[in-house]
C-alpha cells in the first residue's frame, strides 16, 4: 500500500492517466450512451432524428471521432439490449459523474426525447426516473429541459 502510494505521488498525483482512468472514461461514455438511446427506444419507434442526435451528442460531448461515436453506441446498445434495467447505467453515472455533468447528461436526455418532435410519456417518465437516480434535483431538471426547449427552438403550451 505505501509503495502504491509512493507511486502515486511520484508520478505526480492524478496527472497522468492510467489504465484505470481509460476504462472509467469507456465505462462513462458506455453508461451515458446506453441512457441515450434506452430514451430513444421508449416509445418503440428510434427514427433517424433520434438517432443523428444521440450521434452528435456523443461525438461532442466526448470529443469522439465518427468511427469512435459508431463504436461506443454499438457497444452501449449491446449493453442496454442485455441489460434488465437503467440502475447499472445510472449507477456508474453516479459514481463518475460531477454535479454539472449529471445535469448536463440530462440536458442529453431531453434533446434526445425531443428529437422526434414529441415528448412521449414514457420519455418523460425515463427522465424523472433517471433524474432521481442520478441525484439530479427537480429544479435542475426542469431548468435543463427549459434550456433544451429554448435550444431546440420548441414552444411548450
Amino acid at each position: 500500500m505505501l509503495n502504491r502510494i509512493k507511486t502515486f505521488l511520484a508520478k505526480g498525483g492524478f496527472s497522468e492517466k492510467t489504465p484505470q482512468d481509460s476504462l472509467n472514461l469507456e465505462e462513462r461514455q458506455i453508461a451515458a450512451a446506453a441512457l441515450l438511446i434506452e430514451a430513444a427506444r421508449l416509445d418503440e419507434v428510434l427514427d433517424a432524428s433520434e438517432t443523428a442526435a444521440i450521434r452528435r451528442i456523443l461525438r461532442d460531448y466526448f470529443d469522439l471521432t465518427e468511427e469512435e461515436t459508431e463504436s461506443l453506441i454499438e457497444a452501449a446498445s449491446l449493453k442496454q439490449e442485455k441489460s434488465v434495467d437503467i440502475h447499472q447505467f445510472t449507477r456508474q453515472i453516479t459514481q463518475t459523474f460531477s454535479e454539472a455533468e449529471r445535469i448536463q447528461l440530462i440536458e442529453m436526455l431531453w434533446e434526445v426525447a425531443y428529437a422526434d418532435g414529441v415528448l412521449h410519456d414514457y420519455e418523460a417518465n425515463l427522465l424523472r426516473r433517471v433524474g432521481g437516480l442520478i441525484h439530479v434535483s427537480d429544479k435542475d431538471r426542469g431548468d435543463a429541459r427549459r434550456r433544451t426547449l429554448e435550444k431546440l427552438g420548441i414552444e411548450v403550451k
